[in-house]
């Protein structure tokens, strides 16, 4: 079984325009409404991919209620706690003629101290022995950057695979913890270290400063690029597959979802390359935060072309 963490769960609109203009009347060509939030995000693609996961985290306000009937029309397994305030909205602006998406993102609810509590004791009680949880996404405004340090370090006692996926300081308090896998983008690394990583070799020569937490699989994106994927004794160059793109928005959470999937069944290196990969670039392929199709991940999986560096 494989458990997602979603403290900060969001209802994702979507926006398609032809071309964005600033400062301008722009036309909207086609809208969606999703359930999301990272964590979310993740167990739709997992269902999508023939897994099961469980979506735990907070709910608030008649925003979470949504996003509730959602998961359990997806057949997705949940336990969320519901807290006052509502759960925020957030907007995804696509330009089809730039390829461009500009995101628009509330902050969440406040929680209390007592709500908190609740949730930290839940995820500790409810992620399984020997399993995959990921850990993914912003927390509301009022919360300790220290909560995914916290979480996985209580997971890691049950034995634990945690994935990390977050930015800025909830990135490097989470990385103390020494989770299995951390997946930051290149943005974000360079970010962490506070420098430019303008070649492969500078991203995989700062990674050596994360491996000393007990990491033991860190992958980073590089957008149209491609992805590396990097242990402490290798690193795959991953090639970025030229496709039709509808929506960026994500792509990072489909890949994270193949990795939870590809760890929790024991897939070799480059068997959970190939998934991820695929997986990520399936899902640029649709609307809004749709998972691509099971069919359009099986055929890109052999279209991947990856090389050690």
């Amino acid at each position: 079984m494989i458990t997602t963490i979603t403290l900060n769960p969001a209802i994702d609109k979507t926006i398609t325009t032809n071309e964005f203009n600033i400062g301008s009347v722009n036309r909207v060509t086609s809208t969606r409404v999703d359930a999301a939030g990272k964590g979310i995000n993740v167990s739709k693609v997992i269902k999508a991919l023939g897994g099961e996961s469980k979506a735990i985290g907070i709910f608030a306000g008649n925003s979470g209620e949504f996003i509730k009937q959602e998961l359990d029309k997806l057949g997705i397994q949940n336990d969320f706690i519901m807290v006052n305030g509502e759960t925020r909205t957030n907007i995804k602006v696509v330009d089809i003629k730039n390829q461009v998406t500009t995101e628009i993102n509330e902050k969440g609810p406040f929680i209390e101290d007592k709500d908190l509590r609740r949730i930290k004791e839940k995820i500790v009680d409810i992620i399984p022995e020997d399993s995959v949880a990921v850990f993914s996404g912003s927390v509301p405004q009022n919360v300790d950057i220290d909560i995914y340090k916290f979480l996985i370090e209580k997971a890691k006692e049950k034995g634990v695979k945690c994935i990390l996926d977050t930015s800025k300081k909830l990135l490097s308090e989470g990385i103390k913890a020494g989770p299995y896998l951390v997946k930051p983008n290149i943005h974000e690394l360079e970010e962490l270290f506070g420098k430019r990583l303008d070649s492969y070799k500078k991203v995989v020569d700062v990674t050596k400063d994360i491996f000393k937490y007990g990491i033991e699989y860190i992958v980073v994106s590089l957008g149209k690029d491609g992805s590396l994927f990097i242990t402490k004794d290798k690193a795959a160059l991953v090639e970025g597959m030229k496709v039709d793109v509808k929506s960026t928005v994500g792509a990072g959470d489909s890949m994270v979802a193949a990795l939870a999937l590809a760890i929790d069944k024991n897939y070799p290196f480059e068997g959970i390359i190939k998934l991820a990969s695929a997986t990520s670039t399936a899902s640029v392929m649709t609307e809004g935060t749709q998972p691509g199709s099971i069919e359009t991940i099986r055929s890109l999986e052999n279209k991947v072309k990856f090389k050690y560096i």
